[in-house]
């Protein structure tokens, strides 16, 4: 470890088992989103217990939270899956590797790439799994005759804790970095793009880290580890604050638009510090030709903070009309 940057370490690898037969299939990254829907079932578990999910006519069980929580997670998966291909995937006629998968819509649940190597599913999209789990629990909820919001609270509730799990999956394949930085934390990230040792201002950057430029050439610059940075502030801090206020809250549909409301304003600032896909860019930009892995400005806007633009208007709509919902009920008692 050098006192100015941090290498990632190498004993990491996106497999668990690398070079293994058979195990070295098994990731990290599905481990992770094992670990993260059984949080999310053991905070369910604990809100049963505490009364939260009992109706005035019905009172909760297991087996409800069990098929709640599965028809949830398969609604996740299908819609993490199906944003991250069709809104994120960018298609490259030159690029012989990429998939056109509007054209190509049955190889979206294929785990294999053009050569047959087995790669599993990846790609999967956190707003796209947010869609897709909501209309999962809505389902679900309309099928039992379960209150929905009160139900959608206590998912809510659960989800950033486990969501804790799914960015140190990233962490852990190397990959959704961020952008270059001088910090003493920044990480320098195997795949990430390497800048010649020719341009002056690569140099000078290198130098401020302390990193050796006698030898020249190619040299991959530290990057802030935007993964870890999402992990506590999105999952664990942001589970600290729901958590604490999910039982005074005022009504139902306080700790879903709590959520909707906190991850997207905490995830659109860490979107700064996160540098966008390559392939896609910045949605909106100040100038076209800024480089996505330096932040040059702050009206440059990627798609995820527009996502989470949209999810900072949805986060407030649902408070707004739960309260109001709310308030309307209680005249009528």
């Amino acid at each position: 470890m050098n006192l100015l940057y941090i290498n990632y370490p190498s004993w990491i690898h996106p497999e668990i088992f690398p070079n293994v037969p058979v195990l070295g299939l098994v990731r990290w990254y599905g481990l992770m989103y094992i670990c993260a829907f059984a949080t999310a079932f053991f905070i369910l578990k604990q809100l049963l217990k505490e009364g939260a999910l009992d109706s005035l006519d019905r009172k909760a069980s297991e087996d409800d939270v069990f098929g709640f929580i599965a028809t949830g997670i398969i609604g996740l998966l299908l819609g993490a899956r199906i944003f991250s291909t069709l809104v994120y995937n960018q298609y490259d006629p030159a690029n012989s590797h990429s998939i056109n998968y509007w054209t190509h819509p049955w190889l979206i649940f294929w785990p294999f790439d053009k050569s047959g190597r087995f790669t599993g599913l990846a790609g999967m999209s956190y707003h796209g799994g947010f869609i897709g789990g909501l209309l999962g629990m809505i389902f679900w909820c309309w099928r039992n005759k379960r209150p929905y919001m009160k139900w959608i609270d206590a998912m809510c509730t659960a989800i950033p804790l486990g969501y804790t799990f799914g960015r140190l999956g990233n962490f852990m394949n190397g990959e959704l970095y961020g952008r270059i930085t001088t910090v003493s934390w920044g990480m320098v990230f195997p795949g990430a793009e390497r800048f010649s040792l020719s341009i002056s201002w690569v140099r000078e950057f290198a130098e401020k880290c302390g990193m050796d430029i006698a030898a020249g050439g190619l040299i991959n610059l530290p990057r802030h580890p935007s993964q870890l940075y999402e992990a506590f502030f999105e999952g664990i801090v942001l589970f600290s604050i729901i958590w604490i206020l999910h039982k005074k809250k005022p009504f139902d549909g306080f700790s879903g638009g709590l959520y909707t409301l906190g991850y997207g304003i905490v995830r659109f600032f860490i979107e700064y510090f996160r540098e966008p896909d390559a392939d896609i860019g910045y949605r909106i930009a100040r100038d076209s030709n800024a480089p996505i892995y330096l932040n040059t400005s702050l009206l440059n806007i990627s798609t995820g903070q527009i996502l989470c633009f949209l999810m900072i208007l949805g986060g407030l709509g649902v408070l707004l009309v739960s309260y109001l919902l709310d308030k309307k009920k209680k005249a009528v008692q």
